[in-house]
């Protein structure tokens, strides 16, 4: 058992964590949520050695014990595994496994049968077998390498064995299958009685798999509680201070008039014959299982995938972007689903990532650069130090709010949301919906392809409910329910 009492932080005058106990055992999952800021980046560091607290007492199973260096977490038997694995993709899964541990050896050289051989029962200790530990790293998904990186904790090692396991984030970057099989193999860690510390904005996640959830508001620690004892709701309104139903803004009557986007039988890679209309000011909703064609619609409107039959119109003239850069130049703005990889320059600045698309008609203007930047700063209520700050430096959230404001600036007559709240917490969420709804209230339609219903059925006005790249109706967001929407992705009557 590990156990933190009145743990605090201050950088200057700021104090990131405020006098937090928390008690972490094995044998458990011990959920951490709270929002960008509350505190659970810093707990971390803590763990890990990073960083020294200023005050309070960790304690191993009754006894005083410092976690700083990084090296004195390790031999307590604490693990962490983030979002950002860190991996070299050229090496197999089984040199990647020890890149932490020391090589086997025989006769002064690198045993490379008895390091294959490791990594594959520290693999098969945990049921993977499917991942072949003489592959490269690069052939495998994001949950393999996680999952790989799992498994070299339970390679032999000098020192203590690992007992607690800290994640931050895991599943963010992953699909919902690589996100079971992630699951699955923290239910059997625990299950062999290893503790674990997990992180992560996706709720449902967390409630299906915690046994005890603490949340963090501000630095300071704001409830534990068994989950059995414990609503998303209650968890929500612990972590933002309001009541989840606050959390979307109110959706008015379903808008009308000429479709300012239509879809006549189109078809691309990955779409067969889709026919929609999109009226102004509509939010559009995209539902479907894994694959059904939610990220070929998007990226076939934004100009990225060619479509291969079929016809659109925008605003009743022919619509037929040549690449996203023509999407954008004609009123269609894109907020992709992977914001690092797809929408952030990350070493630029945030007002060279707000105005990319729109420095054409900025003349390369540092002061219309600046002064757009902030405006669209307020507007989307971007916590930031200033423009000139790299895009690094924020947090989740607000590098989304960095990728909406660049949307917002172009006026769009469409925008294009692929899993906008991926990675982000539930405060930031609400600022997004509301940022939704705004753009709504001037005029722009939105489609919005989420693989969270309840964000669907709290935001859109109609969905388009996709299997295996078709049509299989659109349905009015009026009384429907979570049931009722998944029966329709998986292709029964409501």
């Amino acid at each position: 058992m590990l156990s933190l009492a009145a743990l605090t932080r201050r950088y200057g005058t700021a104090t990131a964590l405020d006098a937090v106990d928390l008690t972490l055992r094995a044998g458990e999952i011990h959920a951490l949520m709270g929002e960008n800021g509350a505190g659970k980046s810093t707990l971390i560091r803590l763990l890990a050695g990073l960083e020294r607290p200023d005050s309070g007492r960790i304690a191993l199973d009754g006894h005083p014990i410092a976690l700083a260096p990084p090296q004195a977490a390790q031999a307590a038997g604490l693990r962490f595994l983030h979002q950002e694995l860190h991996i070299v993709p050229a090496l197999s899964v089984a040199e990647n496994m020890h890149l932490a541990l020391p090589l086997p050896s025989r006769l002064g050289l690198v045993d490379w049968p008895a390091l294959h051989r490791a990594a594959a029962a520290a693999l098969a200790r945990l049921g993977l077998g499917h991942i072949d530990p003489r592959a490269p790293m690069s052939r495998l998904g994001p949950g393999d390498r996680m999952l790989a990186r799992i498994a070299a904790t339970l390679i032999p090692a000098p020192g203590p064995a690992p007992w607690l396991y800290v994640l931050d984030e895991p599943t963010a970057a992953l699909t919902g299958p690589e996100s079971d099989r992630l699951l699955a193999t923290l239910r059997d860690l625990r299950a062999r009685g290893a503790g674990l510390l997990y992180v992560s904005h996706r709720m449902a996640e967390v409630m299906a798999l915690s046994d005890r959830v603490t949340v963090l508001r501000d630095g300071r620690l704001i409830s534990t509680r068994p989950r059995a004892a414990v609503t998303e709701a209650q968890v929500i309104a612990d972590m933002t201070g309001r009541a989840l139903a606050d959390i979307f803004p109110p959706r008015p009557a379903l808008p009308h008039g000429p479709p300012v986007l239509a879809l006549d039988r189109l078809s691309a890679p990955g779409l067969s014959d889709i026919t929609l209309t999109l009226a102004p000011g509509e939010i559009l909703g995209l539902a479907g299982l894994a694959g059904a064609g939610r990220g070929a619609l998007i990226a076939t409107l934004a100009g990225a995938r060619a479509p291969t039959g079929g016809r659109m119109t925008l605003a009743g003239l022919p619509y037929a972007p040549r690449s996203p850069a023509d999407a954008w130049a004609q009123g269609l703005a894109l907020v992709p689903r992977e914001r690092r990889a797809e929408a952030l320059v990350t070493d630029a600045s945030v007002a060279a990532n707000v105005t990319l698309p729109h420095l054409p008609r900025l003349w390369r203007d540092r002061r219309a650069e600046t002064a757009l930047t902030h405006r669209f700063a307020d507007v989307t209520r971007l916590r930031f130090t200033g423009p000139h700050q790299r895009v690094t430096e924020l947090s989740g959230g607000n590098q989304q709010k960095v990728v909406f404001a660049r949307a917002m600036a172009g006026n769009p007559r469409v925008l294009l949301l692929d899993e906008p709240t991926r990675g982000v917490d539930v405060g930031a969420r609400a600022d997004i919906y509301r940022l939704i709804r705004a753009a709504c209230d001037t005029g722009t339609a939105v489609v919005l392809a989420s693989s969270d219903l309840p964000e669907l059925l709290g935001l859109a006005d109609r969905i388009a409910v996709l299997r295996q790249g078709r049509l299989g109706g659109i349905v009015a967001n009026d009384g429907l329910t979570e049931a009722a929407l998944l029966t329709l992705c998986y292709g029964s009557a409501a």
